[in-house]
């Protein structure tokens, strides 16, 4: 029992070394494992709950806005990546190849897929026709394989899971309408399921993905203050559609290329999740994506009554829709207490036989480690509302943090200090990629995105003092 006991309280302190903090929370609380090749992970059943959770939500909102899901293969034909040079380039240093089968070379390089736009535009080839044949919505759930030098699990992995919508459309507008409407849906997903704040905006000329006209991203700060781009959504004009010569007869009988566009979100925002809300004692998880919103522990469980009416609870949290656990496990309360904590489960219920005599069960919040009496008649409708109110004050909480660390520059000195001091930095730009880089190289900071409200806050560069007419927040990033 001492073993165990030490066991659930080995997590790194976060305020003095932050990555051994993330990597002792998701070993410990049993998210993942380190898989036997470098830079892959295993995903555990908890942490394939959240994914799963999450996936749930996500799905849900893509059919709402009229997007079916399709399945592309993951091998694709080299000579596809290189029919679009500016993607390839952008790629390349992470493309995993298959050169030979057995002992036969492949007349043909494989790709193992790093994103799919290209297969995906070839099929659109064969299958888009005619004006009636627009718009085309698909998404896609599927792995991806991208060979990173240097990895974390769920940050930036070898092999990772996501969802890649694409897009065709008819006309320009219709495209750039349908990239802003799904930023817009991942921002209502992250406020509303992830309890997380973003910043949303265009990204500059040299952060945009390969390929694409324009990228929009969503930028959630960590609690370390570093700046994790939780997605994007990317406009990709008519570039892959000519590329891979998609045409469409129009209705005023003339042939046209249609525009483009493709967003995901991937596992990365397990790491989002655990990075944005934990705390000392371990995960902090939102209870829309928690795999157990709640669990009961009983306390003295040996003791009759204690069992039977912890059970009865459970049935009537279950019969309510809540994800609820009973833990009879023969550990301590205190050790269970701990691990559930550290599991991140927004609310625990404890019972014992003081609280069966007094017809009440003790309710305990995981965001504020609020403890309440609650009488058992009662128990299921506090929960419920309880839960709901976790789940707004953690967005809440996560909105007050970012917002307190954005701090304005008008200098390169102010901009280095600023996030030397864990912050975004809000700063004007004259749109020069020779100061961005020069940002970038004195303070680590690269630009995340530019806010879509450019209401200036000065007139000068932060770099090189010329005149400057773009807001863009910048940020050490993951």
């Amino acid at each position: 029992m001492a073993d165990q006991e030490k066991f659930v309280k080995e997590i790194a302190d976060m305020t003095e070394d932050f990555p051994q903090w993330y990597t002792d929370v998701i070993l410990k609380t049993q998210l993942v494992d380190y898989g036997p090749v470098k830079g892959t992970m295993v995903i555990r059943p908890y942490g394939y709950e959240i994914w799963e959770n999450i996936q749930h939500e996500l799905d849900r909102r893509f059919k709402e806005t009229g997007h079916k899901n399709a399945y592309f293969p993951m091998f694709i034909p080299y000579s596809y990546l290189l029919r679009e040079a500016e993607h390839v380039e952008g790629f390349a240093p992470e493309v995993a190849l298959v050169t030979h089968v057995g002992n036969t070379e492949l007349e043909e390089k494989l790709v193992v897929r790093p994103t799919s736009e290209t297969i995906i535009c070839e099929m659109y080839s064969r299958w888009v026709h005619s004006y009636r044949d627009l718009p085309v919505l698909i998404n896609q759930w599927a792995n991806v394989v991208r060979w990173e030098k240097t990895t974390r699990p769920f940050l930036r992995t070898s092999e990772f899971l996501w969802q890649e919508g694409h897009t065709l459309h008819r006309t320009e507008g219709e495209a750039v309408d349908e990239t802003l409407k799904m930023l817009e849906v991942y921002r209502e997903f992250m406020q509303n399921v992830l309890a997380i704040y973003v910043l949303t905006g265009p990204k500059t000329e040299s952060e945009k993905f390969a390929g694409a006209t324009a990228t929009y991203g969503m930028e959630a700060m960590m609690l370390d203050g570093k700046s994790l781009q939780a997605g994007t959504s990317h406009y990709l004009g008519q570039n892959f559609s000519k590329v891979f010569k998609i045409n469409y007869l129009d209705s005023d009988g003339t042939l046209k290329v249609p525009y483009s566009t493709s967003w995901g979100v991937s596992t990365r925002l397990i790491g989002a999740l655990i990075m944005a809300h934990g705390d000392q004692r371990g995960l902090k998880l939102p209870p829309k994506v928690a795999p157990v919103q709640t669990v009961i522990v009983p306390v003295a469980v040996h003791k009759e009554g204690v069992a039977e009416k912890a059970k009865e609870i459970y049935e009537t949290l279950k019969k309510s829709g809540v994800r609820v656990e009973l833990d009879l496990r023969e550990q301590s309360p205190g050790w269970k207490f701990n691990e559930w904590e550290m599991k991140g489960v927004p609310v625990r219920i404890e019972i014992g036989p003081r609280d069966i005599e007094n017809n009440v069960a003790v309710m305990v919040r995981r965001d504020t480690h609020e403890k309440t009496t609650v009488p058992l008649d009662t128990l299921c409708d506090t929960v419920l509302k309880t839960l709901d109110a976790v789940q707004l004050n953690m967005f809440e909480q996560s909105k007050a943090f970012t917002t307190s660390h954005i701090v304005e520059a008008k200098n390169l000195d102010e901009l280095s200090k600023a996030v030397d001091e864990k912050n975004f930095v809000k700063a004007m730009w004259c749109g020069c990629p020779e100061c961005e880089a020069k940002i970038k190289a004195m303070t680590a900071a690269s630009s995340r995105v530019m806010p879509f409200d450019q209401t200036p806050i000065g007139d000068k560069c932060v770099c090189c003092g010329k005149k400057a007419d773009k807001v863009v927040y910048f940020a050490r990033a993951y």
